[in-house]
C-alpha cells in the first residue's frame, strides 16, 4: 500500500511558476513508476508528465518545454516543476504511482493517487 500526500499548489499570476510535491509513503517508493495528471473543471483528467523507474520521462504537448518531473528516491518525493504558467493550467493536480517499472499514459494504469492540490493561474 502506497500513500501519496501532494502540496505546493495555489495561486499564482499568469507567468508565474510553482513546484508541486509528492510524498510517498513505503520503503519501495523507487520501484514505482511516478506520474502528474490533472483535472479542470467540466474536463477529463489528463496526463502532465510521467516518469519511469528508470529514468524515462514522458510530457505532454502542453507541458512541454514549460514542464519538468523529477523524483527524488531518497526522500520519496516526485516533483513537478512549472513554469510559465497560464490560466489553462487551472486545475486540481494528482500525483500517481504504478507498480509497473515503465510509465503508462493511460489513468487506468495507476494503482494510487493522492488526494490533488489546487493550481490556480489569474490573468
Amino acid at each position: 500500500q502506497v500513500q501519496l500526500v501532494e502540496s505546493g499548489g495555489g495561486l499564482v499570476q499568469a507567468g508565474g511558476s510553482l513546484r508541486l510535491s509528492c510524498a510517498a509513503s513505503g520503503r519501495t517508493f523507487s520501484s514505482y513508476a511516478m506520474a502528474w495528471f490533472r483535472q479542470a473543471p467540466g474536463k477529463e483528467r489528463e496526463l502532465v508528465a510521467a516518469l519511469s523507474r528508470g529514468g524515462s520521462r514522458y510530457s505532454a504537448d502542453f507541458a512541454r518545454g514549460r514542464f519538468s518531473i523529477s523524483r527524488d528516491n531518497a526522500k520519496n518525493t516526485v516533483y513537478l516543476q512549472m513554469n510559465g504558467l497560464n490560466p489553462e493550467d487551472t486545475a486540481v493536480y494528482y500525483c500517481a504511482a504504478s507498480i509497473s517499472t515503465y510509465y503508462s499514459r493511460a489513468l487506468k494504469d495507476y494503482d494510487y493517487w493522492g488526494q490533488g492540490t489546487q493550481v490556480t493561474v489569474s490573468s
